[in-house]
């Protein structure tokens, strides 16, 4: 199930919900309105391929190999 990203009509509180596609959408957290409206959400990819832009990616940890380099784990 994804994850989609909402904003209450009736108060603007954001939130993220956990949906099935064949659900209909959830109410607000806060003020229980059923006005929400699906955002459009961003997300991130990347490839491991050669020559594929990895030159902008961080070094692996050394402590753990953690893929978004020093600092992202809590082994440093």
């Amino acid at each position: 199930m994804p994850i989609y990203e909402y904003t209450c009509a009736s108060c603007g509180r954001e939130f993220e919900k956990l949906v099935r596609q064949s659900s209909p959408a959830p109410e607000c957290p806060d003020c229980h309105s059923a006005e929400v409206v699906k955002k459009l959400s961003a997300f991130a990819t990347f490839s491991t391929m050669s020559g594929a832009g990895n030159s902008d990616l961080p070094a692996p940890c050394g402590s753990c190999g953690h893929p978004d380099g020093p600092g992202a784990c809590r082994f440093n």
